[in-house]
């Protein structure tokens, strides 16, 4: 069932075609991968998404419902998450207390915040943090965690608006080689759970083709290639604009 449509989107700027085109379609519980060159349009894409920017042509819909000119808040609250590629929690609260304010900002219980973070949702707060695997964290301030579980309380903060659709940008980045497979493996974990369709920007190949259901590849602009890992692989447009000649899916690449 496919959750998000887009067709023919486009967005240029300064007679630049940033997003020429492009069409796709996004299901419950898949991973859809969007990588390509820097300058390709990844971010404006994602932007375009989320409602940070406006199309200048083409269509987005989430459940058949058009999102064309709504703000992101709208966006978000029909459905739509981000996360983003610098993690940016409150140092001084702890890991729970994030996820708590992140659960009254998605409910918009904001006239809350006179009373201690603390004092609400700590049960879902608790819920969303045994999910990524940060529940024996849960009481620990937010600055002292590893880089990685700052990603991980990023995805539980992300998911506290209870998502149908995910949008992560660039969300190992930082990451240690043998983090970042891990961190994909529970994002994979959970859509599948959620029925959560993620659509991701990342520059390790080897967790594109490792974790990816589906690669979409996009050129200065324009979807070049659309499939399975294994096509893309194979796609000679994709190896002569991307991969470069060597094996598509050892190492890392890429860029924005």
């Amino acid at each position: 069932m496919s959750l998000i449509s887009v067709r023919d989107l486009r967005r240029s700027f300064g007679g630049v075609a940033a997003v020429a085109g492009v069409s796709f379609d996004l299901a419950a519980g898949e991973m859809l991968a969007l990588i390509g060159p820097n300058g390709a349009g990844k971010s404006t894409c994602f932007n375009l998404l989320s409602g940070q920017l406006r199309p200048d042509g083409g269509s987005v819909a989430l459940r058949g419902r058009a999102l064309a000119g709504l703000a992101p808040r709208e966006i978000c609250g029909l459905g739509i998450g981000r996360s983003f590629q610098i993690t940016a929690p409150f140092a001084s609260m702890t890991v729970r207390e994030n996820v708590q304010t992140a659960l009254l900002a998605h409910r918009g219980e904001v006239w809350r915040f006179w009373r201690p973070a603390a004092s609400y949702h700590a049960g879902p707060a608790g819920e969303l943090l045994a999910q990524v695997g940060l529940g024996a964290q849960a009481d620990r301030p937010a600055w002292v965690l590893a880089y990685g579980d700052l990603k991980r309380l990023d995805l539980a903060m992300a998911l506290a608006g209870n998502p149908v659709v995910l949008l992560m940008d660039e969300p190992t980045a930082g990451m240690a080689p043998g983090e970042r497979g891990a961190l994909m493996a529970l994002v994979k974990r959970l859509a599948a759970e959620r029925g959560l369709a993620v659509l991701f920007t990342e520059h390790d190949m080897d967790v594109v083709f490792g974790i990816a259901d589906r690669i979409l590849v996009l050129d200065r602009g324009r979807l070049i290639a659309a499939g399975p890992p294994a096509a893309i692989r194979a796609d000679a447009r994709v190896r002569a604009v991307y991969l470069g000649s060597g094996e598509a899916g050892s190492g890392s690449g890429g860029g924005r």
